[in-house]
């Protein structure tokens, strides 16, 4: 999956440049493998972002502004809601990427399936003791009716 990020090589915006910096360089700092797609000297990548942000998403205007943020063909969100992911941690889930080996969030979720797998294994060993004490059950039942 490749991440792709659309953006004004020649804006007049320093918000906007500022904006692209950021999230460039934060992608850069996690080593999130992007595609930098410019819409300022390639009509068809200017088209196809216009085209697949949602239309809610859209400004007022109707034409969305850089940096927007895409995972393959799907919408990821613009500036506004990569900053509120940033700010909340959320970067991975923001980008429909799993999170690293090793970070909080994985490790929460290794060891959530880690206790799934232990309490499945109980389970396992309670029917097992319950079937070995049904078939104990039945064999002294056995002794007592040939005595």
């Amino acid at each position: 999956m490749v991440i792709k990020v659309f953006l004004a090589s020649s804006s007049g915006s320093t918000a906007i440049k500022k904006k692209q910096q950021d999230v460039l360089g934060f992608l850069e700092a996690l080593k999130v493998e992007y595609a930098p797609l410019d819409i300022a000297c390639n009509v068809d990548n200017r088209t196809w972002m216009r085209e697949n942000v949602p239309v809610e998403k859209k400004p007022t205007n109707g034409i969305p502004l850089p940096p927007q943020i895409f995972n393959e063909e799907s919408y990821c969100g613009d500036y506004e809601t990569f900053f509120d992911a940033k700010e909340d941690n959320s970067v991975y889930a923001f980008l429909g990427l799993p999170p690293p080996p090793g970070s909080k969030k994985a490790t929460a979720e290794e060891v959530a399936q880690e206790e799934d797998e232990e309490a499945k294994e109980e389970e396992e060993l309670r029917q097992l003791e319950d079937e070995e004490e049904e078939v104990a059950e039945v064999g002294e039942s056995e002794e007592e009716e040939d005595e």
